[in-house]
């Protein structure tokens, strides 16, 4: 079965054509939880409007509310999509843990489509999401066709790829560089794009753009998505033109139909309505390099004249229509009947005037089965009509013409009448209570050889080591303290048997919990039968997300370090709650590592360990054209971690003690061993900052 094609509505001009030119299903946002709050969008008389258009003409509607919420904004999120479940929306796209969560219990019969910014890349995380409800996982733009497969394979519910657009650098739902940079949440929709201004490595920004990848284009991969059983095929660009949507939704929805590959023409097209530098495919082919970045060119002009022709057809609204059946009865002394049924099972019957005798010339069956197929200007078209009359009759043109109008008007309500779907009273969360007067410190590490005995004696009460860490020490060392093995944040299904390896190690050598960073790490921390924590990569941003946390059988929640202090505050806190008070912040993981693509390291992705010795762990920092750094860290799979140039220092701020937080987090990344120590030091005693710092976005916030 071939994909349902899904295009990006920006606006309802941008809906049309998506529609008119070959679109199943479109996406698009209405409120204020979307993560394109950028693009035009629509209000409340035309989201109403378009879901009246789509579903007349068999298009389906799906909502994006696939931003981060905060406890405060949860009733009004959860009433959109009471309302959107009222009208009569199709599914509705989710990030936040959460909404999602109080949306399964209220709106039990409304579909979820997993959003990609929950990250999800495993199978592991697809059939999480998908044993608590979500219809659709729309899986992560870095997954490799081999990736995909294996996620179709073993995933019970439909799974959803991007096809064409725009790429992020960082995988969708972890990135906080705009946040933490700009104040802009791509988490809460509104990102400053940062990924697409100028950086130097390890020298000051000129004219290199290492962050700005090309838009993906798989149009000629249509055919190994329908084999492996891909369900829905995205295509990317809220933000961009109508006639953009138009030209790619045509392109596309015509290589599906016609299953084949494009021609030189139809590529021709889709790097005219938009490019940056040319189209990759190298995340589906499960490759990685200099050569997937670009940049639109400043003086680059849309095209006037492929724009022109395609706004000119959709703007006509003929391109879409409905086949649709009619069945005439005309009756002597009877009223007429005329019965319409579409091919989705909807039929309909509606009575008219009462014929007269003929005095001239009598109507004909044949003219009345012309006259009903003048469907012209509605959204549809006449399949088939017959019609069954009485000799001797005379029935004028607009009794006819108002018989079809009225039987398409009850064609069109039975098409789009909301389906019944329950509502139920607000769900009550956990009554626990799990505050504390004043958080303990924990502290994480990137590296093993930041430990010391002079850290451990400052009493950490937990301490995080990523798990590849772990396995190359020969013991832990000695000192009270619980040992957490800290999962990789991006791993792949065919990396699950290692990890699993090194969990059964690290649990010989007295790891006793595991930090769960990623919804398909539940997998692996079950099988391993570890304690888990949740990390920040969870992006908890509300108490109904630290609900689901805890019902999935965490222990603790690390809280998103995008929230204000007072937020963090007022959280009801039904597990014990942990936050970053130290540290670089994480900005981006990305799948590219960015130091082989600007020097060459020579590793083999094959082998996911980064050694020490590698040149991307060796001091390496992005800066941008004010001169500002961001040290880049090598981790698991030959990945990228982009670090905030500025440390996070909140030891001589009381704040952070007063939040009712249980644990309190020194995260280690560029220091060396006896950094380390003085920082916890530093923090034991309240100090000042010892040189640059930032106070985060605790006390500012976020857009």
């Amino acid at each position: 079965m071939r994909p349902e094609l899904l295009a990006p509505a920006g606006s309802p001009e941008a809906l049309r054509a998506a529609v008119q030119n070959g679109a199943d299903a479109v996406y698009l946002g209405w409120g204020e939880f979307n993560a394109r709050r950028g693009a035009k969008n629509f209000d409340d008389q035309e989201f109403a409007d378009a879901l009246v258009y789509c579903h007349a003409r068999g298009v389906r509607v799906f909502l994006t509310m696939n931003t981060l919420l905060t406890d405060r904004e949860l009733p009004a999120a959860l009433e959109t999509a009471a309302t959107a479940c009222r009208l009569g929306i199709d599914a509705l796209i989710i990030q936040d843990w959460g909404l999602f969560d109080l949306l399964r219990k209220a709106l039990p019969d409304l579909p979820l489509h997993a959003s990609t910014q929950m990250s999800v890349f495993t199978t592991g995380g697809a059939r999480e999401a998908a044993a608590d409800g979500c219809e659709r996982v729309v899986i992560a733009r870095e997954c490799s066709a081999e990736d995909t497969a294996e996620i179709c394979r073993r995933c019970p519910v439909e799974v959803e790829t991007f096809g064409h657009g725009a790429l992020c650098m960082c995988y969708s739902g972890q990135c906080g560089m705009s946040a933490v940079v700009g104040g802009r949440s791509g988490n809460r929709g509104r990102c400053a794009q940062p990924c697409r201004l100028p950086y130097g490595m390890d020298a000051p920004a000129k004219r290199d753009y290492p962050l700005s990848l090309k838009d993906s284009c798989l149009a000629d991969r249509l055919q190994e998505m329908e084999d492996m059983g891909v369900a829905c095929l995205k295509l990317e660009g809220r933000m961009k033109r109508p006639e953009y949507v138009a030209v790619i939704t045509r392109i596309y929805a015509r290589l599906l139909e016609e299953g084949r590959k494009p021609t030189a023409a139809e590529l021709e097209e889709l790097e005219q309505a938009f490019s940056r530098s040319g189209f990759t495919d190298w995340y589906w082919q499960g490759r990685h390099g200099a050569g997937m970045f670009g940049v639109r060119p400043e003086n680059a002009q849309d095209p006037k004249d492929l724009f022109d022709e395609v706004r000119a057809a959709y703007e006509k609204d003929t391109l879409r229509t409905v086949p649709v059946r009619f069945t005439c009865t005309v009756k002597s002394g009877e009223a007429c009947l005329l019965t319409a049924e579409d091919a989705d099972g909807h039929a309909v019957t509606v009575t008219g005037t009462v014929p007269e005798a003929a005095r001239n010339r009598a109507v004909t069956a044949e003219e009345i089965c012309q006259r009903l197929a003048k469907t012209g200007g509605t959204a549809y078209r006449c399949e088939s009509v017959t019609a069954d009359v009485d000799e001797g009759l005379s029935l004028p043109a607009s009794a006819v013409n108002a018989l079809r109008r009225d039987a398409l008007a009850a064609l069109t309500e039975a098409r789009v009448t909301p389906p019944v779907r329950r509502e139920l009273p607000i769900p009550g969360m956990a009554d626990i209570d799990c505050s504390a007067d004043a958080p303990l410190f924990t502290v994480s590490v990137a590296s093993a050889d930041q430990l010391s005995q002079e850290l451990l004696d400052c009493g950490p009460v937990r301490v995080y080591v990523p798990l590849e860490e772990l396995v190359r020490m020969e013991r832990l060392p000695a000192g009270d303290t619980e040992w957490c093995a800290i999962l990789p944040r991006v791993w792949r299904d065919k990396d699950e048997p290692l990890l699993l390896e090194w969990l059964e190690t690290a649990k010989t050598m007295g790891v006793s919990s595991v930090l769960v960073g990623n919804i398909g790490h539940l997998t692996l921390a079950r099988a391993a039968g570890m304690t888990m924590h949740g990390d920040y990569g969870m992006n908890v941003f509300n108490g109904r997300s630290v609900d689901y946390l805890r019902q999935k059988g965490l222990a603790s929640a690390c809280l998103s370090f995008e929230l204000r202090f007072a937020q963090m505050r007022d959280m009801p806190k039904v597990l014990p709650t942990d936050a970053i008070v130290y540290g670089r912040l994480p900005l981006m993981i990305t799948e590219n590592c960015l130091v082989q693509n600007r020097f060459g390291c020579r590793l083999d992705r094959a082998h996911p360990t980064v050694p020490s010795s590698a040149p991307c762990r060796q001091n390496h920092a992005l800066k941008d054209r004010t001169g500002a750094e961001f040290p880049l860290m090598g981790v698991f799979g030959h990945r990228t971690e982009i670090q905030n140039g500025k440390v996070l220092w909140l030891a001589d701020r009381n704040d952070y003690r007063r939040l009712g937080l249980r644990y309190a987090r020194l995260r280690f990344t560029t220091e060396t061993a006896e950094e380390c120590a003085q920082v916890m030091q530093a923090y034991l005693r309240g100090d000042a900052a010892p040189g640059e710092f930032t106070r985060g976005l605790y006390e500012r916030g976020v857009e």
